[in-house]
């Protein structure tokens, strides 16, 4: 896709963005240690909490208006809102606090950099992230003051486990953004994501009639055996539809070897590329659950969580197009692609703002003894993503009214 020159970064202004931003990198590594040595997985409230509050503290510092979003149990989730031209796009910039590391993580693994790669409990799942957020917002104000407009950073608690808590946060200021940036780490192979697919968490309870197996088995009605048909069929949805993948992860019933058994569980991960294939996918577990294999057994079906696809509309390419664009004038190939995982960007793109992932610096095996993130990668993606929210607020595309029908945001 073809970008207007028009829109984008000069030469001069990256090279302005690379020198603060280049400058700035001890303190960014300083502060990424700082955030290494906190555990702060989804449930320790106390780390959450204390990562919340140095990511808030820097937020002040650079003139942002700081609002918690106080819980008694999770995390505390935060905004910091920067005003700007209001007839610029309103940017939303989307990173997590949380990880899913238990206490300990951190005193047993370290931050810790040897041969340019830094290592630790989230340091890229996304305390690197969040920290590129940081310092590109404050290149461009240092470089480019007044070059922006609205721009809302929300750090939220509960990423990790499907956002139960912050995900209303994110729906109310996505309603009023035109674009969102999410600062997940990019890919291993330096890729920016531009579609994740949409997932649904189902929690399917099969209720049959319990007897005893050897004297009078006919009376029963196994829950189990339903549960099984019921297994096998799940699988073999990816078969009819393109870019499905259907997983029952968790399987429990019955009591007793001698009792047909009256319940079993499962547990299953529904993904889909487009909401169309989604929604078909869904539709289908509904209709077997109407059938059991079982005669009088009942089937129930509940989501647990769901997350609608992150699509690459053309406004979310339009996006993308401009990162490879800057990234070339940088001196790098820039890719984008997409990827089964779902981020808090599906929630932005699901409500039709249009959306692009992985800003991050280059990082990779999340959730593992190994995460890491390439140091050197740090400052020209933290350029990148300065100069791309500088791009898009020179882009007519996304001014505010420019999307159908005249309403806020480009391709809604």
């Amino acid at each position: 896709m073809s970008i207007d020159v028009q829109t984008a970064v000069t030469p001069a202004e990256i090279d302005a963005l690379v020198r603060v931003v280049a400058d700035a990198e001890p303190a960014f590594l300083a502060e990424l240690e700082a955030l290494v040595s906190i555990d702060c997985g989804t449930h320790t409230k106390r780390g959450v909490d204390a990562v919340g509050a140095r990511v808030a503290a820097l937020l002040h510092a650079m003139g942002g208006t700081v609002a918690g979003r106080p819980h008694d149990v999770m995390g505390d989730s935060l905004t910091a809102t920067f005003p700007g031209d209001p007839a610029r796009p309103r940017l939303l910039l989307l990173a997590h606090l949380d990880t899913v590391f238990e206490p300990g993580t951190a005193a047993a693994r370290p931050f810790r950099i040897a041969d340019g790669i830094a290592t630790g409990p989230g340091v890229a799942d996304m305390k690197a992230g969040l920290l590129a957020g940081v310092h590109a917002l404050a290149a461009v104000r240092s470089v480019m003051p007044g070059a922006l407009g609205d721009l809302v950073y929300l750090a939220n608690a509960d990423e990790e486990v499907g956002s139960p808590t912050s995900t209303t946060l994110i729906r109310a200021e996505a309603e009023r953004a035109d674009v969102a940036l999410v600062l997940e780490c990019a890919r291993a192979s330096g890729a920016i994501v531009s579609s994740r697919k949409g997932t649904t968490d189902l929690r399917i309870e099969v209720i049959g009639r319990a007897a005893h197996a050897g004297v009078e088995p006919e009376q029963g009605r196994s829950a189990i055996l339903a549960a099984a048909h019921l297994v096998t069929a799940l699988h073999a949805l990816p078969a009819r539809h393109a870019t499905v993948t259907c997983n029952v992860g968790v399987i429990a019933g019955g009591t007793r070897p001698n009792v047909v058994a009256e319940r079993a569980t499962l547990e299953v991960d529904v993904r889909a590329a487009t909401g169309a294939e989604l929604d078909a996918a869904l539709e289908e577990i509904r209709a077997l659950a109407a059938g059991p294999a079982v005669p009088d057994v009942t089937v129930e079906v509940t989501a647990t969580s769901a997350w609608r696809p992150m699509e690459k509309t053309p406004a979310a390419g339009r996006l993308a197009a401009h990162a490879r664009t800057l990234a070339e004038r940088m001196g790098f190939a820039l890719d984008d692609v997409a990827t089964g995982g779902a981020s808090d960007g599906n929630t932005t793109s699901g409500m039709g703002v249009p959306t692009l992932d992985g800003l991050g610096p280059i990082g990779g095996f999340d959730h593992s003894p190994a995460e890491y993130v390439e140091v050197a990668s740090i400052v020209p993606r933290t350029t990148l993503l300065a100069a791309l929210m500088v791009a898009i607020s020179r882009d007519p595309a996304f001014v505010p009214g420019a999307g159908p029908g005249g309403a806020p945001g480009a391709g809604r």
